[in-house]
């Protein structure tokens, strides 16, 4: 049970930093896109922004993430079962998958990009190291968690 439990909290601090990651790149995206535009944007409004950008895409984009994640988390950890070696590696790339496989799948089921932040390739290499950075958090939590796991047997 214990560590069922610590493999819930290492996967939730993996989404909460790559949905933090995305979330940033898209607002950031969608701002510099406004400054081409010749609109005036401040620090203060970067800010404000990003965190009311935040807010309102959890629901919608953090639980996509979430799902993608666990998929892309859950096929990575199954292919290690399968050639019996531990590549915790793999979570990185399975984070960037599954970052890529939720916004392209969204567009031909939904007929809409999820996010205006991944609208340009440009866009979606950001939104794929949000899912590189979420795999290696994972990645670094599940390697402490196994030396620790060593050191007291």
């Amino acid at each position: 049970m214990k560590k069922a439990i610590r493999l819930f909290v290492d996967f939730v601090a993996a989404v909460t930093a790559c949905f933090v990651l995305a979330s940033l790149f898209h607002t950031q995206s969608v701002l510099y896109r406004l400054i081409e535009l010749g609109v005036d944007i401040d620090f203060s409004t970067r800010l404000s922004t990003s965190l009311d950008d935040m807010i309102g895409l959890f629901p919608a984009y953090g639980g996509t993430i979430f799902l993608a994640l666990l998929i892309g988390f859950s096929v990575a950890a199954l292919i290690q079962k399968i050639i019996k070696r531990s590549v915790p590696e793999l979570y990185l790339l399975a984070g960037c998958f599954a970052m890529l496989t939720a916004l392209l799948a969204m567009h031909p089921i939904l007929n809409i990009t999820l996010i205006a932040g991944a609208r340009s390739s440009f866009g979606m290499g950001l939104q794929s190291i949000a899912g590189i950075f979420g795999g290696w958090v994972f990645m670094y939590q599940r390697k402490r968690a196994n030396a620790s796991e060593n050191a007291v047997q």
